[in-house]
């Protein structure tokens, strides 16, 4: 598939790309290949850069369904790293001749090692090197992202990491979208309400392996005085030493919360009946974990 010619140049003629009906441009050749795993099986939305020799980034983006991809590129030297979660970053380097396909024919992506689990004990969330945002819809059409500035939680991992638990404490006022106004409503009556509800708690002890590094995180979230079952899609990152050499482990986590299952239902509407604030919100975690004591 990847291995021909795009074609010649007799009689005048510019051959066509792979594609079929898109011309190459002049000076311009075609850089492409399959990426699969072990198995020979397609690896879909791998992610690839394709970098000159200056290191500048020229086409970025993902595989299709059938792991593969071509991208149009001026005539000369490329670098090419592709990554996809699971597996080990596979790198190459291929010159793109004028009027001519580049081909790295497959491309197998091997299976990357698990990450070293973490060390059951006590362990406590470093809110320096952690953040938890979210992002809303506002009046049907932008994102409104915020976060919040102030919180603490504590883990214990187990033996068998199905049996950690956690419990997460944030502080309601410590919202901060950047607008002055817009965070006093967001505390207000009408929204999370801080002077009856100080704090957001979240305790999980519900962990289930999907697979790789991937975890769910399944737990009682208690917002605006209602406590509702929340499941977290978790990214484990791995153990490793910070500056200082202390222990770290690291993970990401994402959830969507619905504000009519906390009962912050506001529902102030703009003249043509669109909500000032949707009805779901995405929270992201970016969380790193130091041994209990660890920070002094």
């Amino acid at each position: 598939m990847f291995g021909r010619w795009l074609g010649n140049r007799a009689n005048g003629v510019r051959p066509a790309s792979p594609l079929g009906a898109v011309p190459i441009p002049p000076g311009a050749g075609v850089f492409g290949c399959r990426v699969v795993d072990p198995v020979d099986q397609p690896v879909a939305g791998a992610e690839f850069s394709v970098s000159d020799t200056m290191g500048r980034k020229v086409v970025t983006g993902g595989t299709g369904p059938y792991g593969t991809f071509l991208a149009t590129v001026p005539a000369g030297e490329y670098r090419l790293a592709v990554s996809a979660e699971g597996y080990t970053p596979y790198r190459a380097t291929a010159r793109v001749e004028e009027g001519a396909l580049a081909s790295l024919g497959d491309v197998t992506l091997q299976v990357a090692p698990p990450p070293e689990p973490p060390t059951p004990g006590e362990w406590e969330l470093d809110p320096a090197h952690s953040s938890i945002g979210f992002t809303a819809r506002h009046i049907g059409l932008a994102r409104i992202h915020g976060r919040f500035n102030s919180f603490a939680g504590a883990v214990r991992i187990a033996e068998r990491i199905e049996h950690s638990a956690m419990h997460v404490v944030i502080d309601a006022a410590s919202i901060d979208t950047g607008v002055r106004m817009r965070d006093d409503h967001l505390r207000s009556g009408d929204f999370l309400d801080v002077r009856r509800f100080p704090t957001l708690e979240f305790y999980g002890d519900r962990l289930t392996h999907r697979g790789g590094s991937r975890w769910s995180v399944t737990g009682a979230l208690s917002l605006h005085g209602v406590t509702r079952t929340v499941t977290l899609d978790t990214e484990y990152l791995g153990m490793g030493n910070g500056i200082e050499g202390e222990t770290r482990v690291a993970c990401r986590a994402t959830t969507e919360l619905h504000r009519d299952d906390f009962t912050v239902s506001w529902q102030s509407m703009l003249a043509r009946g669109i909500a000032a604030v949707g009805p779901s919100i995405r929270v992201d975690l970016d969380v790193q974990l130091v041994p209990k004591g660890a920070r002094g």
